[in-house]
C-alpha cells in the first residue's frame, strides 16, 4: 500500500462513520507534504506523527514544571477588521486551520485551544519556527563562552568550511540571513535547493547537507544581501554543534527546557540517524511548551534569577537589521514588523511553513502561539496573521 493510501485509509473510514487510530508508527510522506498536496486530514495526521518524517533526538525534560495558571478573566471572542471585511477569532480559528492557539498575558493564560483531533499532550512541528529556538541557543553559546563573538568566521567552529561557498561568512551573516550565498527556498518545486536538501535529509546519509551547502555559487559578498535561506540555518545548527560540543537537543535540553521547566520531551529532528541536527526547522514539541519558550523569551532569558542569554539579547534578536543599505524586517532568526504597524511596535515573531507562529510582545508582557495545518506551505493564509495577533493586543490591553 502506498503512504498516500495508508493516509487516505484513516480519512475514508472517518467519512463512513468509524474512527480506527492511526498507528504511531504510521509513515508519513514528507514530500506530499512540501507539494501542498494532501487532503486536509491526511496533512493533519502527518503533523501528529511528524517526528515519523526523519530521525530525530529527544529534547528531555526534566525536574519541577513551570506552571501556566489561568487568568482570572479569559479571553472568549474578538472582533477585528482585514482586507475591508470584519471576522471574529472563529473565522480565524476555522479560516486558517488552527490546530492549536495559546495565549498568554503577563504570564497567564486567557486562551488556550485545540481542534482538528490535536490535544494538549501531542507533539506539534515547528517547521522554521526552530530557526528561532537555535537563535536562543546562539546567544546562549555566548553566554558560556562556547563562541566567543558573533564576528567570529563560520569556519571557528565548522572547519569544514574554511574554503567554499561560506569563506569570510561570519555568525553574524548567518544569523540575518546575509551569507550571501546563492539559494532557491521554493518549497513547492522539486528543483529547489529547498527541495533538493530534503531529498538528502530524506536519504538519511550521515555527513551530506554540509559539503552541498559548501558548494553552492555566491551571489553576493557576505553581509550585503538578505535572502531567506534554510540552509544556512542548517549550518547555524552546525555552528552550535561544533562550538558546544553537544547536538543541538542536548545542549536545548540542558539551557532551556529542563531548567525552564518544560513540562514533556520534544523532538528535534536529525540528518541522519544519530546524526547532525536540523537547525532550519526540525523542533516538535506540545502547544504549552510552545508557550512555555514564549514566556522564556518574555522573561529575557532569566531563569531562577540566572541570567542564561546575554543582557538585551532579545533587543538585538528581535529588530530589525539593514543589510546592503536596506532595511529589512528581520533580525536574528527573528521577524519583525514594519514601523506603519504601530500595534506591532517592538514585537517580533518566530514562523513556520503551513501556519506555524510565536509572536511575542514584551511591551505588553504577551505571547501567542499558533500551531496550524494549512494546504500550502505558503501563501495560503485566509486572515492574515499579524491582524489578529493585533486585534489580541488591543483587546487584552
Amino acid at each position: 500500500m502506498t503512504q498516500a493510501l495508508r493516509f487516505l485509509v484513516p480519512v475514508l473510514a472517518l467519512a463512513a462513520g468509524f474512527a480506527p487510530p492511526l498507528c504511531a508508527q504510521e509513515p508519513v510522506d514528507a514530500r506530499q507534504l512540501f507539494d501542498g498536496a494532501m487532503l486536509p486530514g491526511v496533512e493533519v495526521k502527518t503533523m501528529e506523527n511528524a517526528e515519523n518524517l526523519f530521525p530525530t533526538r529527544t529534547v528531555e525534560h526534566h525536574g519541577k514544571t513551570r506552571p501556566l495558571p489561568a487568568a482570572a478573566k479569559a479571553l472568549k471572542n474578538l472582533v477585528f477588521e482585514y482586507n475591508g471585511k470584519q471576522y471574529d477569532l472563529f473565522d480565524y480559528l476555522a479560516l486558517n486551520r488552527v490546530a492549536g492557539l495559546l495565549i498568554l498575558k503577563d504570564g497567564k493564560v486567557v486562551l488556550e485551544d485545540y481542534e482538528l483531533g490535536f490535544n494538549e499532550h501531542a507533539r506539534w512541528p515547528s517547521f522554521s519556527m526552530g530557526k528561532s529556538v537555535v537563535s536562543t541557543l546562539i546567544g546562549a553559546a555566548l553566554q558560556d563562552g562556547s563562541i566567543s563573538s558573533l564576528d567570529d568566521s563560520v569556519a571557528k567552529y565548522v572547519p569544514s568550511l574554511k574554503q567554499g561557498a561560506y569563506e569570510g561568512v561570519t555568525v553574524r551573516n548567518m544569523l540575518q540571513m546575509a551569507s550571501g550565498v546563492k539559494w532557491d527556498e521554493t518549497y513547492t518545486d522539486p528543483k529547489s535547493d529547498r527541495r533538493k536538501v530534503l531529498e538528502l535529509q530524506l536519504s538519511g546519509k550521515p555527513g551530506v547537507i554540509l559539503p552541498y551547502m559548501n558548494a553552492l555559487p555566491r551571489a553576493g559578498a557576505p553581509g550585503t544581501i538578505w535572502h531567506y535561506n534554510t540552509g544556512d540555518t542548517f549550518v547555524v545548527g552546525a555552528i552550535l554543534e561544533g562550538a558546544t560540543h553537544k547536538p543541538l537537543a542536548t545542549y536545548l535540553s540542558e539551557k532551556i527546557w529542563t531548567p525552564w521547566g518544560m513540562e514533556a520531551d520534544a523532538k528535534w529532528w536529525l540528518e541522519s540517524p544519530n546524526g547532525m541536527g536540523l537547525g532550519g526547522g526540525g523542533l516538535e514539541a506540545t502547544l504549552r511548551d510552545f508557550g512555555r519558550f514564549g514566556l522564556f523569551v518574555l522573561a529575557d532569558g532569566v531563569v531562577d534569577g540566572q541570567r542564561l542569554l546575554p543582557q538585551g539579547w532579545f533587543e538585538l534578536a528581535g529588530s530589525s537589521k539593514v543589510i546592503g543599505g536596506k532595511q529589512q524586517d528581520y533580525g536574528y532568526l527573528w521577524w519583525t514588523f514594519p514601523k506603519s504597524e504601530a500595534v506591532h511596535d517592538g514585537a517580533f515573531q518566530a514562523i513556520g511553513i503551513f501556519g506555524q507562529h510565536m509572536y511575542i510582545n514584551r511591551r505588553e508582557n504577551l505571547a501567542i502561539v499558533v500551531l496550524s495545518a494549512r494546504p500550502k506551505p505558503v501563501g495560503r493564509d485566509a486572515i492574515e496573521d499579524g491582524a489578529f495577533f493585533g486585534a489580541v493586543v488591543k483587546a487584552l490591553r
